[in-house]
């Protein structure tokens, strides 16, 4: 045998060994000898893969591409390095090129389906997979792969179906049970997703993703202490910023965690995961000039068919073009409609789905972006990671979470007396609270809503409540009162309204908790379906009386039910979160429905469903109340909001430094 040969068999039998730097050693000794050796070339690009050196990997790929460029399996290894090093499109282009030499080579298709999907070109994604699953039908990481891709594209059905195949090739993975699990809760089938997630755990008891699933879905059932407790295990195996974002969401649900605690977990977020991502370096130079028109950025994943989206839509709308140009920064995954609509009446719009924080961050300074609103605080898919880089001079927390971020780098948060009481709540929270004059919000209502009907009690004959809030505020709190209000009325009922009560096992056990009150269950409508707005805001043609949720107040069904014609019984209590519906109403110019203790919203309730003329002269009023009061006046609003705007602006401006870096830096207070 030749030298060169031996050497390179050599190589190889240490490369199947995992002895890869010796195997490398090898490779190279032959190219010494052989400058053209194209095994040697394609091996050596293999180990530098291996080891994780995919740029090294790439210039021997490009040597061995020269001397054959027939080989489909070394376009496939170079794809995947581009993969690996972000180069996604040229890496599609790689994967084709195996394709196109052989047309049967599964993990070509395999890994151009996964390029494609990182490319959010799911269509494209799914017909790769597709093909890839057809040649390699026993292969459960395609199935997997070809899974996300349809979770990705909602649909579901096909989603479930390719993990419960993934599991039945491979049994043991704990990933195929979460994410079957995961998809399950997406359905809303939550008996479902359960054992999915039990077994995940059994497979790896410290599963942190299945720990945070097991969180969410005992969140979607109304088990806030099970999902604070999952979401604690979760964080104990690894600390994962929206896991810990999830536990932060979750405690605002719960009336055992006091504000104090609250606080502090959102403090702990923040120094976790945002205080070593402030900047350190002098920013850019910025142009301080206080009246010139501003560039305002809106960072936000609720760019749709979100319940953010009815509140955003006045400013996008209704704002004086003079005084600033509006950049949208969507993270919108599946656009419909409504982001359509929004992207229209913003000056710029910047898709940054699937683009990481430091990408981002970099985007928004580039833009020169003077105030940056953050419109999701701690809810799915937030951006406060963007905010921690401190990519503007000014930075609010508006409208999308009912709480603080902890964030020291965001410098306000905009709400109003009546939600956060001046010196009640100022010390829970991080940021400078932006009092505005009237509400801190305004409702946009859907262009295709119903009319208000008659008061149906006057035809059934009895009084309906309804809540249509998240199952997740329906507290066992709120379950005794509404409990005590239907005993006093034995002809009345109550309609509640949420996603998770398609699940049996939910409904039962709501049901259960009113029997054990004396509440029959045919006194109890629950509904489920996904309806359009408009069906959505018919269901309201059969209540007569809005009941709020609490700790956690309503905000978006609260405005729809007034707008409905259904007056909103609330109870206000110390925190933003508990009253939401207090300022709602107050605006609206109804305070008496507001209840100050447990016994008074009872006994609110009460009092309006014992007055029916006087309940249907409130129904067939309350549209054009709302209408006109602050709360839908859209102009009022914008114009309170850009003076107070107007009025940051400056005070950033006069704090403004010659030393950029301690100017930029510092948070205004």
């Amino acid at each position: 045998m030749p030298p060169a040969a031996a050497t390179l068999e050599n190589a190889l039998r240490l490369h199947r060994a995992g002895q890869l730097a010796a195997a490398a050693a090898q490779y190279q000794a032959v190219l010494k000898a052989q400058p053209a050796n194209f095994d040697a070339w394609n091996l050596l690009g293999l180990v530098a893969q291996q080891s994780g050196d995919h740029t090294q990997a790439l210039a021997c790929f490009a040597r061995a591409i020269a001397l054959n460029a027939r080989i489909a399996t070394l376009h496939l290894q170079r794809g995947q390095s581009l993969r690996e090093l972000g180069r996604t499109d040229e890496a599609v282009a790689a994967f084709s090129a195996a394709i196109a030499l052989q047309p049967d080579l599964a993990e070509a298709h395999h890994q151009l389906g996964n390029a494609r999907k990182n490319l959010r070109r799911y269509a494209e994604a799914l017909i790769s997979l597709r093909r890839a699953a057809q040649l390699a039908p026993d292969q459960p990481t395609i199935r997997l792969n070809l899974g996300v891709a349809c979770l990705e594209s909602d649909m579901l059905d096909e989603a479930v179906a390719q993990f419960r195949e993934a599991i039945r090739l491979q049994p043991d993975q704990p990933d195929a049970h979460n994410i079957l699990g995961h998809a399950l809760l997406t359905q809303g089938n939550l008996s479902a997703a359960r054992p999915c997630f039990i077994e995940a755990l059994r497979l790896r008891p410290n599963y942190a993703a299945a720990h945070n699933n097991l969180g969410r879905l005992h969140r979607a059932q109304g088990r806030i202490a099970d999902a604070i407790a999952s979401y604690r295990a979760a964080l104990a195996a690894q600390p994962h910023a929206p896991t810990h974002s999830n536990l932060l969401l979750a405690l605002n649900y719960s009336p055992d965690v006091t504000p104090e605690e609250i606080f502090a977990e959102h403090r702990h977020w923040a120094a976790l995961y945002a205080a070593p991502l402030r900047p350190t370096t002098p920013p850019p130079a910025h142009d301080f000039a206080p009246d010139r028109r501003l560039r305002i950025g809106l960072v936000s994943p609720d760019f749709d068919s979100h319940a953010v989206a009815f509140f955003i839509a006045p400013f996008l709308t209704d704002r004086r073009r003079e005084f600033a140009e509006v950049i949208c920064y969507s993270d919108v995954r599946t656009p419909d409609a409504t982001t359509q609509r929004l992207r229209a009446t913003a000056d710029q719009w910047r898709d940054i789905a699937g683009r990481d924080d430091a990408q981002v961050a970099a985007q928004i300074r580039e833009d020169r972006i003077d105030i940056l609103f953050d419109l999701a605080g701690h809810t799915a898919r937030n951006r406060l990671l963007v905010f921690a880089r401190r990519p503007a001079p000014v930075q609010i927390t508006w409208i999308g979470y009912p709480n603080t971020t902890g964030l020291d780098t965001m410098d306000y948060r905009l709400t109003d007396a009546v939600s956060d009481p001046v010196g009640q709540t100022d010390g829970w929270h991080s940021e400078k609270l932006v009092r505005l004059p009237e509400t801190f919000s305004c409702y946009r209502p859907p262009a295709d809503s119903p009319p208000v009907s008659a008061l149906p009690a006057l035809t059934s004959g009895r009084i309906t409540f309804g809540c249509f809030n998240n199952f997740a505020k329906i507290t066992p709190a709120a379950i005794a009162r509404w409990t005590q209000i239907l005993g006093a009325l034995p002809d009345s009922r109550l309609m509640l309204k949420s996603r998770g009560l398609t699940d049996p096992e939910t409904a039962a056990a709501l049901h259960a908790a009113f029997a054990r009150g004396g509440i029959a269950a045919e006194r109890i409508v629950l509904h489920s379906d996904e309806l359009s707005v408009s069906r959505h805001l018919s269901l309201y043609h059969d209540i007569d009386i809005a009941l709020d949720a609490y700790p956690y107040n309503g905000t978006t069904t609260t405005c729809e039910a007034l707008w409905m014609g259904v007056p909103v019984v609330t109870l206000a209590g110390r925190t933003h979160v508990a009253r939401v519906g207090a300022s709602l109403l107050t605006h609206l110019g109804a305070p008496e429905w507001i209840a100050a203790t447990p016994e008074e919203y009872v006994a609110k309730a009460l009092a309006l469903a014992r007055d029916l003329p006087r309940l249907s002269a409130i129904r067939q009023g309350l549209r054009e109340r709302m209408q006109t009061s602050p709360l839908c006046d859209a102009p009022r609003f914008v114009g309170h909001l850009e003076t107070a705007l107007r009025a940051l602006w400056v005070q950033r401006c006069q704090t403004a430094k010659p030393d950029r870096a301690q100017a930029f830096n510092s948070t205004t207070t």
